[in-house]
């Protein structure tokens, strides 16, 4: 609104007045007015600023309260943690007053330090003793070793693990690196060398080779060759009426069965009747079989007879001028002059020289434990008050 319209609209209520109005309640000039108008904003605005200034004391109010509370609960947890630090110096004073003396401690650390020099000799001593007992197992293993490889031999005649076992129990022995154990060493190197200088019978082969000579069997075919007549006999030239006929039949009959034989020193022999092709197979067929056991066996004395009782079974049933029986007769001479048995050496002196040794060993070992019994003993009793 701009300043000459305010004339204006200031002078229309005085125009609207009535003209008998008294003086007093006349309008009042322009100048009273502003200053009314001013004043109101004036006062408005003291208004405004108390609002704002009672709004931020309350605030701070409450902030104090706030901070207040904030001081109040941390002077109480500190209060708490006061109260707890007191309780621990009082269980702290209370403890202390438990411990025992400077003398006391003194004493216990004295017997601490003993006990841990008798500790450090213990475990020397029982370091000493397991090793011992290592060993002692180790030896026990070679003479076990040894025991064994001399059941194979006995048993078996096997060399070859026999010097296995004993080969096993010479490295136990040279781990020992004891000079005790010279002449136990020294009779296993003579049982090795003796074990490597005998030789391994072949019994698989053998075996082998006698079960395929069996199966060789069922291919013979030509028997020995017979003598077969070509006329009569001298006495099939009577009559048929004439009594020496019948002798000549009979003869004839019996002549089949009977044979002369002009070496009778030799060892008689069964004739199979009529020279039966399937009983002379299943003969030397069981000779050999026969043979076979005894190799596998080691049975020299049953092989060789296996094998004669065979190479007569083809001599005096097949024929010898045959290929197929001839190669048959050679490998069965080949076979028979092969070893099935050997002799073994003998462990007894070995195992004895080993034994001893074990003996020796432990006696010495005896001796050295008893004197580290004593401080031992002496020991227990100082740490017993």
């Amino acid at each position: 609104m701009s300043e000459t319209a305010l004339p204006k609209d200031n002078a229309r209520p005085v125009l609207d007045a009535p003209l008998d109005a008294p003086v007093d309640q006349m309008p009042p000039p322009v100048a009273a007015q502003r200053r009314g108008n001013g004043l109101a904003i004036v006062a408005l605005l003291v208004g405004a600023v108390g609002v704002a200034v009672g709004g931020w004391g309350v605030w701070q109010v409450r902030h104090l309260q706030a901070t207040n509370q904030q001081h109040l609960s941390q002077v109480q947890a500190l209060s708490d943690e006061a109260q707890s630090l007191r309780l621990n110096e009082q269980r702290l004073s209370a403890r202390l007053e438990q411990l025992p003396g400077a003398d006391v401690l003194e004493e216990r650390s004295r017997l601490v330090i003993q006990l841990q020099g008798d500790q450090q000799r213990l475990n020397q001593r029982l370091e000493t003793v397991l090793g011992a007992s290592r060993k002692d197992w180790r030896l026990a293993e070679a003479e076990h070793l040894l025991r064994l490889a001399s059941l194979r031999l006995s048993a078996l005649q096997d060399i070859s693990s026999a010097q296995a076992l004993v080969q096993g129990a010479d490295e136990i022995l040279r781990e020992q690196n004891d000079p005790g154990a010279f002449a136990a060493r020294e009779q296993v190197a003579k049982t090795l060398v003796a074990l490597r200088s005998t030789e391994q019978p072949d019994r698989t082969g053998l075996f082998l080779r006698l079960g395929a000579l069996r199966e060789q069997v069922t291919g013979l075919t030509e028997l020995a060759p017979e003598y077969k007549e070509r006329g009569e006999s001298l006495l099939g030239l009577t009559a048929d009426g004439d009594g020496a006929s019948r002798w000549a039949q009979w003869w004839d009959q019996i002549s089949r069965y009977i044979r002369i034989d002009f070496n009778a020193d030799k060892n008689v022999r069964p004739l199979l009747a009529g020279q039966s092709l399937s009983q002379v197979r299943l003969a030397l067929s069981l000779a050999l079989e026969q043979a076979q056991w005894a190799a596998l066996n080691g049975q020299a004395v049953v092989y060789s007879q296996a094998l004669d009782e065979a190479r007569d079974v083809l001599k005096g049933n097949f024929n010898p001028d045959n290929p197929q029986s001839k190669v048959m007769l050679d490998q069965v001479a080949e076979l028979s002059t092969q070893p099935v048995t050997v002799v073994t050496p003998d462990l007894t002196g070995t195992l004895s020289a080993v034994q001893g040794y074990l003996e020796r060993r432990n006696v010495n070992a005896e001796d050295s434990i008893k004197p580290l019994a004593k401080p031992g003993a002496s020991t227990a009793q100082e740490a017993t008050p």
